[in-house]
């Protein structure tokens, strides 16, 4: 039923609408995301913006999904999007059948949605893929009012989409009361988050000046107010949009009298309303909007006649708003100043009759409101089923912290219920469980420990395992090894019990970094499971602890060989998960302490293409793919890397699998330069992780500095690499030689601009941890100690640098390098190298060798920022980067032959030069390569210079000669 009352103009807010519209799709790119957050207080007129920026939009084109998120703290998962998308489907036409059946389609996928072995990634990973078909190539705005009520599903639907993982063009906008942001608000930390990410903005709206107050009331009124009416219009009213309103309505209908209170003048318009639309306003007030016509009927018990009537009378007063989904307060206030007003009996009456009527329904129950109104109705024995069965809901959805508010619900319902007969053990147990897998840690915990009183005597060895596994995703690891001890030390502990206690601990202990306990504890693991039937996964687990402590310490051949038996038995066991593990630690252990590059990438693609099949491509094969990237990048097959990134982002990857694909695609934007593609990368890293131990921390930070290094801020790479020192406890010393080199650097960097003072308490900690890494590496098997070792001869020389660069440590450190293959630190040893021997005027000659060599290194790569540098000392020094003949006369013709002027060209530059030749922009050649704009026009810089061209022009002639024949 629509409003027919009088609809106020819209003051105030026309430079903020033209604002919020550019923000979400003036300045959007294909494939990107942005958002705007509108905060303020109640009143202060978000609800209406959203209606009048979002009817905008669609006369620009977009696709407008609308939705309201639920106030009873306990909705069900993604509520707001499952209502949007039934507003939409119900305002579609007959003509509109293919994009109602998407709709359908994808409505239809929630209420079949059972979980499964990827978890909430892969039901988020579908709602992506729907939301895709829907829009149909359109712009989508998703617009959510009152997100203050969010569910923690659909916040984690918000961080996934606005990572901005795919090819739909996506925009958010939402509103947000102010108020309710105090204390813990689960969404305060969400907005703090998003904050980071260039294309997220958090606008504050603010009440309105005298003037738009004046105008707004004047417009209500129908004439210019007296001064004095005016006065108290923005006295009473504070410039809160909502109060000038009823205000204004006051004055212009002659209601005099009023209080000075927003309660009284609400409650006077509530008194003012016939008796049952009266009732109809609290009953509205004391359900979870939208109250649907049929069930407001069911608790008046009105005849239809009258309650049309009464509906209508409260819309008339501007107290109820009437839409196809049901009855709204036109401004919650109006229910926070009538819950006083009902006698207890009268409210419990209300909630009774809702939960009756919504019983009696055919159909779907929707249990979450059904526990809620029962509760309320002081029936905790009928209130705690439905509270289960909405908690049980929420987890086939993968909504655990839905799933654990409801749980929780039903403990207090079940200590109400008196007579009614529960399995409290069993509550408990699956409340903590929710707990755990949403991050509630320390809850967890202490529903776990009322489990241990409740069940008496000595705890289980089940128990003990269950509770190390909360303490230890606590970060508590001292007391998780505690508790694994006593697992392992427990009488009722079955073979397969201690199996798994011995497996887990062995793989607590790998990721503390104590290698050699971590082994010893994996051997116990997989004796243990020898004797346990149906242990596959606690093999594997063991097994990938044993190929890695195996791998650091003295036997390499023997980790690898144990990686490849648990790989063996994952693929026996048929287990899904088990195989993907193994692919993923045999993947790390190639690539990371043996250092076996190829061979790694190799297995880390072709275990990608196994889970694919196996169904977990979306998670385990995006992890996989990652790390084939960062083997790519280290031996200089940039292009290629490129390439599997654009596969690993259609997965559409989100959690822990997105930040490993964005730390690797990280790594390729900084090293070519691309700043703003980097920097969104690392600011969707910081959002997703929210926290994150060494594994992710230390690299992140690690990539922060590098890029601050090449945008001349050494005092932010300084601080990254100090935060890192500071808050990673990880003994791992591969990835910790990596940010020390980074620190001295950063260092070095700073003494050589001037721009900013060499800090020598940071350089002094910086040297003493290089020399501890190298003591511990000592110990280490021979693959580690090569890498730290080339980390370290890159450390020796930026110290160098501090005091006069030596020309010979750094071509120890080129050495080192071009011994393992990786050709970008060996082209940076070179520049240094050749920098020092120019400061020194000696070996010039040398000097333009080891520049025209790095030169060479660094354009095949596309590393921008280092061939820039390289050019800048070759200017300066007056040195051709150009090899020349004998005489010095000209540069010497290519080996490739002359035709052949792509020669210079990588793969992936070729592959954007085919494009540029067929007339596509950076925009267009960016969608059809998975690959962001900015980043095409690195490379068509880098085309441009190589070919010694200067307009796409004369690049798309060099092409097309070269491709005739």
């Amino acid at each position: 039923m629509a409003s027919d009352v009088d609809t106020a103009p819209l003051v105030g807010r026309a430079e903020l609408v033209q604002t919020v519209r550019s923000a979400l799709l003036g300045d959007v790119a294909q494939g990107q995301t942005a958002a705007v957050f509108l905060t303020g207080e109640s009143g202060v007129g978000k609800t209406r913006l959203l209606g009048e920026i979002g009817a905008r939009l669609c006369d620009q084109g977009a696709l407008v999904l609308t939705g309201s998120c639920l106030d009873i703290g306990d909705a069900s998962p993604l509520h707001p999007l499952l209502q949007a998308l039934r507003r939409f489907d119900a305002d579609l036409s007959a003509a509109q059948a293919r994009t109602s059946s998407a709709v359908r389609g994808l409505l239809q996928m929630f209420a079949d949605e059972t979980g499964g072995p990827d978890g909430a990634g892969a039901l988020l990973e579908r709602v992506s893929r729907g939301l895709h078909l829907i829009a149909e190539g359109r712009p989508l705005v998703l617009i959510l009012d009152d997100l203050q009520w969010v569910d923690r599903s659909t916040r984690q639907l918000l961080l996934y989409l606005l990572a901005g993982l795919g090819d739909l063009q996506l925009s958010v906008l939402a509103a947000v009361r102010a108020e309710s942001l105090q204390g813990a608000h689960p969404l305060r930390r969400v907005l703090t988050e998003l904050r980071r990410l260039r294309t997220v903005r958090v606008l504050d709206l603010s009440p309105l000046d005298r003037a738009g107050t004046e105008q707004l009331a004047a417009a209500v009124v129908g004439r210019t107010l007296a001064p004095d009416a005016a006065e108290q219009v923005w006295q009473r009213s504070g410039g809160n949009p909502f109060v000038i309103e009823e205000l204004a309505r006051d004055l212009r209908d002659g209601r005099d009298g009023l209080s000075e209170t927003l309660r009284e003048i609400f409650l006077d318009r509530v008194d003012a309303l016939p008796q049952h639309a009266h009732a109809v306003v609290h009953a509205v007030a004391a359900g979870v909007e939208p109250v649907q016509h049929w069930l407001l009927a069911e608790v008046l018990r009105l005849p239809e006649d009258e309650l049309i009537d009464a509906a209508r009378a409260a819309v008339a007063h501007r107290l109820l708003v009437g839409a196809d989904d049901g009855y709204r307060l036109r401004h919650r206030l109006v229910a926070e100043v009538l819950s006083h007003e009902l006698l207890p009996a009268e409210r419990s009456g209300l909630h009774r009759r809702y939960a009756e009527a919504l019983t009696a329904a055919p159909g779907e129950l929707h249990q979450a409101r059904l526990a809620y109104h029962w509760r309320l109705a002081g029936e905790p024995a009928r209130a705690l089923p439905a509270a289960v069965a909405a908690a049980q809901e929420a987890e086939r959805l993968q909504g655990y912290a839905e799933a654990h508010r409801h749980w929780t619900a039903a403990l207090h319902l079940a200590g109400d219920s008196g007579s009614v007969e529960v399995d409290r053990i069993e509550l408990l147990g699956n409340a903590a469980e929710a707990a755990h897998h949403c991050g509630e840690h320390a809850r967890a915990l202490a529903l776990l420990e009322e489990l241990a009183a409740l069940r008496g005597g000595e705890p289980s060895c089940a128990l003990h395992i269950r509770r190390a596994r909360y303490l230890a995703a606590a970060g508590r690891s001292a007391l998780a090894e505690e508790e694994y001890e006593r697992a392992l030390e427990a009488a009722d502990c079955s073979p397969r019990d201690r199996a798994a206690a011995a497996a887990r601990l062995a793989e607590l202990l790998l990721h503390l970094g104590r290698y050699a306990d971590a082994g010893a504890r994996a051997r116990e693991a997989l004796a243990l499971a020898e004797n346990a039937e149906g242990s596959a996964t606690e093999v594997v687990l063991a097994s990938s602890a044993l190929g890695f402590s195996d791998a650091f310490l003295e036997d390499p051949d023997a980790g690898l060989a144990v990686m490849r038996d648990a790989l063996d038995t994952a693929e026996r066991a048929g287990q899904p998960e088990d195989v993907a593990c193994a692919y993923l630690h045999l993947a790390e252990l190639l690539t990371g302490p043996l250092n076996i590059l190829e061979e790694g990438v190799v297995v880390a693609r072709r275990g990608a293409e196994r889970v694919a099949e196996l169904g977990l491509g979306r998670t385990w094969g995006t992890r996989l793919l990652a790390i084939a990237i960062n083997g790519l990048f280290r031996v200089g097959q940039w292009a290629e890397a490129e390439k599997v990134v654009a596969v690993a982002l259609r997965h559409r990857p989100s959690g822990a699998d997105a930040v490993e694909l964005l730390l690797a695609r990280c790594r390729l934007s900084v090293g070519y330069g691309d700043i703003e593609a980097a920097g969104r990368d690392l600011d969707a890293v910081a959002t997703l992780l929210a926290g994150g131990g060494a594994r992710h921390v230390i690299p992140l930070l690690t990539l922060r500095s590098g890029l601050a290094m090449w945008e001349g801020r050494h005092d932010v790479a300084r601080l990254a690499v100090q935060r890192g020192l500071t808050e990673s406890r990880s003994d791992d010393v591969m990835i910790l030689s990596a940010l020390v080199w980074h620190g001295l650097r950063a260092e070095a960097e700073a003494h050589a601009s001037r721009a900013v003072a060499v800090d020598p308490t940071a350089v002094r900690r910086l040297r003493d941890v290089a020399d501890r890494m190298a003591r511990k590496s000592a110990g280490a098997a021979r693959p580690v100690r090569s890498v730290v070792e080339g980390f370290l001869a890159l450390c020796a020389a930026e110290v160098s640098r501090l005091d006069g660069s030596d020309p010979e440590l750094w071509a120890t450190s080129a050495a080192e390098w071009d011994r393992r293959n990786h050709p970008y630190p060996a082209a940076y040893s070179r520049l240094r190298q050749a920098e020092a021997l120019l400061a020194r005027r000696s070996r010039v000659a040398t000097a333009g060798k080891l520049l025209r060599e790095a030169y060479r290194v660094a354009q095949g790569l596309g590393a921008v920022p280092l061939t820039s540098e390289i050019r800048e000392l070759a200017g300066r020094a007056r040195v051709p980067l150009a090899e020349r003949d004998a005489d010095g006369a000209r540069p010497v013709a290519s080996a490739e032959p002359v035709d052949d002027e792509l020669a210079a060209l990588t793969a992936r530059e070729r592959e954007v030069l085919a494009l540029v030749a067929e007339g596509l922009t950076n925009k267009e050649i960016g969608q059809r390569l998975f690959i962001s704009e900015r980043t095409i026009g690195v490379h068509v810089s880098h085309i441009f210079d190589k070919l010694q061209v200067r307009t796409r022009v004369q690049a798309s002639a060099i092409m097309l000669r070269n491709s005739r024949g």
